[in-house]
């Protein structure tokens, strides 16, 4: 028999609602008690990994890697503000060049706690302003430019964005924020009168397109005429251009170019190794004689320079350096600390190898 009485509709009891705590997803506490340390430590162990012993974050890393816990960043960045995200925008990623930096960066970023994002530029057709519109709306916590930003539009976006900016391998008196680097006028420069006082008195540059390798070369010029190391009445050295990025294609078809408009070259200065590579193969392959025909000169000093053979003479940059660098002064900065002498020259080396 139903007590309900036939006026009154029968009561429904709502199921229980569940907790979220309770839905089996894994949090820091978790971990913490996994590890047998306090949730704040275990916080600190995952997002800034040099504040605790090598002990405790072994401990910490254990307990992740056996719950499986991944760290809800999206909300941790809410709450702190910070995304520990920081982005470095380059010409192209199969540029060697700047596989050292990248690395560093990476490398050293992690240490503190915060990962990498790299964007691809390009050299002609500039993306870097549409690039860099989509990295400010992801609100990074510093940005790491190759080269200096040229474009008025991107400037002022930095500028008014208020992120922390690192600029990397150029030199200005402007920076919009920081700034690491070399003068590629100085690199040209020296490596004219260092082919000069080996004795070469014709030479000749091979580069890509791109403005940074044509002030180089342009400086290399104009050094070698001052020096007396072009034809009379001769403004500029012979020059080849290829488009960027480069390969070792071009080096081959570049030296061959070049010796068809100039056989009596002694000396060539190409924009990257990857160049100087083509231009060794080249040479080898018509029977020219390096150095004693013809001397070569790479950019880069890339892993395979010393190698080859004849081992390559090129210009060394200290990439690893330029990225630790970079990386601290982001930190420092995204963690409301002054940064000391934030525009370094990093200067660069002559590597004196068998190729000049």
């Amino acid at each position: 028999m139903n007590d309900t009485p036939a006026n009154k509709p029968a009561t429904i009891t709502p199921a229980p609602r569940r907790s979220r705590r309770k839905s089996g997803g894994i949090t820091l506490r978790d971990v913490a008690a996994l590890a047998g340390v306090a949730p704040i430590t275990a916080s600190r162990a995952l997002n800034t990994p040099s504040a605790v012993s090598e002990h405790i974050l072994q401990r910490v890393k254990e307990a992740v890697e056996k719950t499986g816990y991944v760290p809800n960043m999206l909300a941790g960045g809410l709450a702190s503000r910070k995304s520990r995200l920081v982005a470095a925008v380059i010409p192209t990623i199969s540029g060697n060049v700047f596989l050292e930096v990248v690395q560093s960066l990476t490398a050293t970023l992690a240490g503190y706690g915060y990962q990498l994002m790299l964007g691809q530029s390009g050299y002609e057709d500039s993306r870097e302003d549409e690039l860099l519109e989509a990295i400010i709306g992801r609100r990074p916590d510093g940005v790491v430019l190759t080269g200096i930003m040229r474009s008025a539009q991107g400037r002022q976006r930095l500028l008014n964005s208020g992120i922390p900016v690192v600029e990397t391998w150029d030199l200005t008196d402007n920076p919009i924020d920081m700034l690491i680097g070399f003068s590629h006028e100085k690199v040209g420069e020296a490596v004219a009168q260092y082919l000069h006082r080996r004795g070469r008195r014709r030479v000749a540059t091979l580069s890509a397109n791109d403005q940074r390798a044509q002030r180089r070369m342009k400086a290399f010029s104009d050094t070698a005429v001052a020096l007396g190391m072009a034809l009379p009445g001769e403004a500029t050295v012979p020059g080849a251009m290829v488009p960027a990025p480069t390969n070792v294609g071009m080096g081959r078809g570049g030296l061959r170019e070049l010796l068809a408009r100039h056989p009596d070259i002694d000396a060539l200065f190409c924009s990257s190794d990857t160049v100087a590579l083509g231009v060794l193969t080249e040479a080898q392959a018509q029977g020219i004689r390096v150095p004693e025909q013809l001397a070569v000169v790479g950019m880069g000093d890339l892993s395979f320079a010393a190698d080859l053979y004849p081992s390559l003479t090129t210009v060394r940059i200290d990439g690893a350096r330029i990225g630790a660098l970079a990386a601290r002064f982001i930190v420092e900065r995204s963690q409301e600390r002054e940064v000391r002498d934030g525009i370094v020259d990093i200067g660069f080396s002559i590597v004196e190898r068998e190729s000049a």
